[in-house]
């Protein structure tokens, strides 16, 4: 069996204090492939790394 990288996955409710967001934005995130998860049964799993990938991009400009 291969070994796996250590990743540390975060769960919405993590991901969601971290970004200071709500939930349902982070679902939102992941719904439109923005945010990548691995869904466990029920639940999603965000990776770490994809979290500080998000918050270094940059804003897109509004208007």
């Amino acid at each position: 069996m291969a070994d796996l990288p250590d990743v540390r996955f975060l769960t919405v409710a993590e991901v969601a204090d971290i970004m200071r967001v709500s939930k349902m934005t982070v679902y939102r995130l992941v719904h439109a492939g923005e945010l990548p998860a691995v869904r466990f049964g029920r639940s999603y799993r965000v990776p770490e790394s994809a979290v500080t990938e998000a918050l270094q991009r940059p804003i897109a400009d509004v208007g």
